[in-house]
């Protein structure tokens, strides 16, 4: 089973739910399920009033036609999610949104979630949903020093760039709406910086698949692979 993360935009144009659909019917075939049971995490805009439209798009996408049991939470801002959200599921997806949020919405989850996904879970990271997936997450900011590095409707709501322990689920930090929303621009100075030892970028409609094999790039755009050297930054792209 593998970890999709999607770098943001329409989700039926990222090409990653035909896969993260195979592998959770694959884990509901073994527990005698022949339609799939897939959580999906929301956090919603502080002003939201209804469903939040990334949320409801991957909950449209996921479970069209009967192709899986979508059990969609979605809470406000400052909220926590209950550990029961995590109970008799046959994959996990965590939406998109203000990322600093969601970190902290999980936080009750990360021990259960480290476990299950480690034990085959299959794993879908939308947007906030793939930052908070690192190890050493990047949740935001839009300078560092004060200077400007990205633009500022990236910043997630934060001033200076912030790194916090995410979820642990790969050792990559991961940034997305990597060219549509110069966030590559943050990831190249967080490692300029040495915020960040090595990186990757995820475009819009853009996945990519980490599992046992090698990595996978699904979807329209690429994945910026970026590394910290002793005098210089590497960037180098992997397409789909």
């Amino acid at each position: 089973m593998s970890i999709h993360l999607v770098g943001g935009g329409p989700f039926a144009a990222s090409d990653a739910a035909a896969p993260f659909l195979a592998e959770a019917t694959a884990r509901s075939a073994a527990v005698g399920r022949t339609v799939p049971r897939i959580g999906l995490l929301s956090v919603a805009g502080a002003s939201a009033a209804s469903l939040s439209p990334s949320t409801a798009d991957i909950a449209e996408v996921l479970g069209g036609a009967r192709q899986a049991e979508v059990l969609v939470t979605e809470i406000a801002p400052g909220e926590v999610f209950s550990t029961t959200v995590l109970s008799d599921v046959d994959a996990l997806v965590i939406g998109g949104g203000v990322t600093p949020h969601y970190l902290d919405a999980v936080a009750p989850l990360v021990d259960q979630i480290r476990l299950l996904v480690s034990d085959g879970l299959p794993y879908l990271g939308y947007s906030a949903g793939a930052m908070i997936a690192s190890d050493r997450a990047l949740i935001g900011g839009w300078r560092i020093g004060g200077v400007e590095i990205c633009p500022e409707d990236a910043s997630e709501g934060l001033d200076e760039v912030e790194l916090r322990e995410g979820l642990g689920l790969v050792d990559l930090t991961i940034d997305v709406h990597a060219v549509q929303a110069g966030t590559l621009a943050r990831l190249i100075a967080s490692a300029e910086a040495e915020f960040v030892t090595a990186g990757i970028a995820i475009d819009e409609d853009t996945t990519l698949v980490v599992g046992e094999g090698a990595l996978e790039v699904r979807g329209t755009g690429s994945v910026w692979r970026v590394v910290a050297g002793e005098e210089s930054v590497a960037v180098a792209t992997m397409g789909a």
